[in-house]
């Protein structure tokens, strides 16, 4: 790994654990990052290894309230809505030149969300419980314009209820007794994805592997006509699959039924339909205009008309 100090420790995906010994933080949906700060000088590392210091101007006084310290944190955009936008992050991701990085940062700050400390004042503290490192950060009192330190809580289904009503990812469970395990995708780290379902009307398919590859779906608007929500590929095994094709290919027509905002590695060899048939989605929360992230198939809800299908699910 060029430059950075260690690996950072990673989590496995499962259930909202329950019972004493957990802390639960946000799950926010940015970038992961460590800030190695020493000499009055800070370096920026992804999880790859590979420094990013450049492409985050606005982080780079960091080092003015901590000096000789190792950061574990979340770079993370904050968008007009005030929720976490990866697309808009997407941008300031792979930026390596210093002005472009500067005019992307006066537009589009990002915030450093910090939520571990590894190393502080020469004293390697990876051997150290959750809870003391945790405690020993927020002793540094860290916080300013562009960065911070979240809390942690100790109720898990209350800390996943807020994570839904503030539109986050999802929440990270921690062991308070667990040691830093650099490298390492621990269970004592537990990523809980906060996924919601909605109801979607089909506009059409595109062909894959399998005669669908993919559902196109959308929500109608008053003329009838779909706002494009985004393909769906998850959950089409061989006999939904004969289910869905039962039901759409009477549907085929020449014209999409969309507003002409499909993009076009979608639209591109798509079988469009007439928009009659609504399934049911599980997704992790959308983009800022409006797609679905993560999108798999539930089933088809023949009991639901599609003037009843609405953003709201």
């Amino acid at each position: 790994m060029p430059g950075a100090p260690l690996r950072p420790m990673l989590a496995i995906t499962g259930e909202l654990p329950a019972g004493p010994g957990w802390a639960y933080e946000f799950k926010w949906d940015g970038v992961r990052a460590l800030a190695d700060i020493s000499g009055g000088r800070q370096h920026l590392y992804a999880r790859s290894g590979v420094e990013i210091t450049a492409a985050y101007p606005e982080l780079g006084t960091l080092h003015q309230q901590v000096d000789d310290a190792l950061l574990d944190g979340e770079v993370v955009l904050f968008g007009t809505t005030g929720q976490p936008s990866f697309t808009a992050l997407a941008e300031r991701m792979h930026v390596r030149d210093r002005h472009r990085a500067a005019r992307l940062a006066a537009a589009a700050p990002v915030t450093y969300l910090i939520f571990d400390l590894l190393r502080l004042r020469g004293t390697d503290l990876t051997g150290w419980p959750y809870h003391r490192r945790r405690a020993a950060l927020a002793d540094l009192g860290l916080g300013a314009a562009r960065w911070a330190v979240p809390p942690d809580f100790p109720d898990g289904p209350a800390t996943y209820t807020a994570a839904g009503e503030h539109g986050l990812e999802g929440v990270l469970a921690k062991r308070v007794d667990s040691v830093y395990r650099a490298g390492v995708r621990s269970p004592d780290w537990v990523k809980v994805k906060l996924e919601v379902t909605g109801d979607f009307v089909v506009g059409g398919w595109r062909p894959g592997a399998r005669r669908i590859g993919g559902l196109l779906v959308g929500v109608p608007g008053p003329d009838g006509r779909l706002t494009y929500r985004g393909r769906v590929g998850g959950g089409i095994g061989a006999a939904v699959e004969r289910e869905l094709l039962a039901e759409l290919e009477p549907l085929r027509t020449s014209d999409p039924p969309f507003r002409g905002d499909v993009p076009r590695e979608d639209a591109r060899g798509a079988i469009w339909v007439r928009p009659t048939i609504v399934v049911e989605v599980k997704y992790g929360q959308r983009t800022p205009d409006g797609r679905l992230r993560f999108p798999r198939l539930l089933r088809l809800r023949p009991d639901k008309p599609p003037e009843e299908v609405d953003d709201a699910g």
